[in-house]
């Protein structure tokens, strides 16, 4: 009998490349607005952006995707990238840049083991930027598995913390 393989526990998601319309503009909003760096840039064509020094969270091209409309929501593809921010104060920090920068959100939600808001970039690619609560704290049910669930998020208590 073989044993199904399992991932090792530290592996993680270590980039997501998303087709952009206009490099400048999907720039403009990564950096310009969610705080990322650039950290390379290939041309008129591809960047790479991140936090913290990392090589690269997010690649952006227009390879195939220049000046074209965004992708059907009907269809399949990228339902929506999660950035993961430190402490719940981060959090409560970008959703006062994305207020100074009338960014609508799309929704807001507490999930028991995070807290997430989402919203659109401006090829309408779907963005979640969220807060992990500690492990130990995650709502499990009797019999110990997660209990995740849909509660409505206080944005105005998590904006008092980007102070």
């Amino acid at each position: 009998m073989t044993q199904t393989y399992t991932a090792p526990a530290g592996t993680s998601i270590g980039h997501v490349h998303l087709k952009v319309s206009d490099l400048d503009r999907a720039l403009a909003f990564y950096c310009g607005i969610l705080g990322l760096q650039q950290t390379q840039r290939y041309g008129a064509e591809a960047a790479f952006v991140a936090a913290g020094g990392y090589h690269h969270h997010i690649g952006l091209n227009t390879w195939h995707s220049k000046g074209q409309p965004p992708a059907p929501l009907d269809t399949a593809g990228l339902y929506h990238l999660a950035l993961l921010y430190p402490t719940r104060a981060d959090l409560g920090r970008v959703l006062v840049q994305l207020d100074k920068h009338g960014i609508q959100l799309d929704g807001a939600a507490d999930h028991g083991v995070s807290q997430a808001l989402y919203l659109r970039d401006p090829d309408q690619n779907g963005v979640e930027l969220y807060w992990d609560r500690p492990a130990a704290e995650w709502p499990r049910d009797a019999e110990g598995r997660l209990s995740m669930n849909n509660s409505r998020l206080d944005l105005n208590a998590l904006r008092a913390l980007a102070n």
